[in-house]
């Protein structure tokens, strides 16, 4: 058994390519999912919280500054994407259920 063989038994049996695809649109996916929280989801968020620009809120301890309202935006940016990951999982595994039956 060569090098080769070995290697496409390899290929063959942990589906690589199927994996490199999946990898592939999941990170064209993840620009979609960005563009939905950045352009459309933040801001309603921003025109319901007082103040304008929230993702610039500081608290300042002494000489440290703690980004808090970047935090936060990052923190529920995470939120809302693993929300529409986990519907968009939710849906496909859903119709790959009915598709056993």
């Amino acid at each position: 058994m060569g090098f080769v063989h070995e290697f496409a038994d390899f290929i063959k049996k942990y589906q690589v390519v199927g994996l490199a695809i999946a990898f592939i649109i999941g990170a064209a996916s993840t620009k979609l999912v960005t563009a939905l929280v950045t352009d459309i989801v933040m801001p309603m968020v921003g025109a319901l919280i007082p103040g304008g620009d929230w993702r610039a809120a500081a608290l300042g301890v002494g000489p440290v500054k703690f980004l808090v309202g970047d935090f936060a935006g990052a923190l529920i940016d995470f939120l809302i994407i693993a929300l529409v990951v986990f519907a968009a999982v939710k849906f496909l595994m859903r119709e790959d259920a009915t598709q056993k039956r």
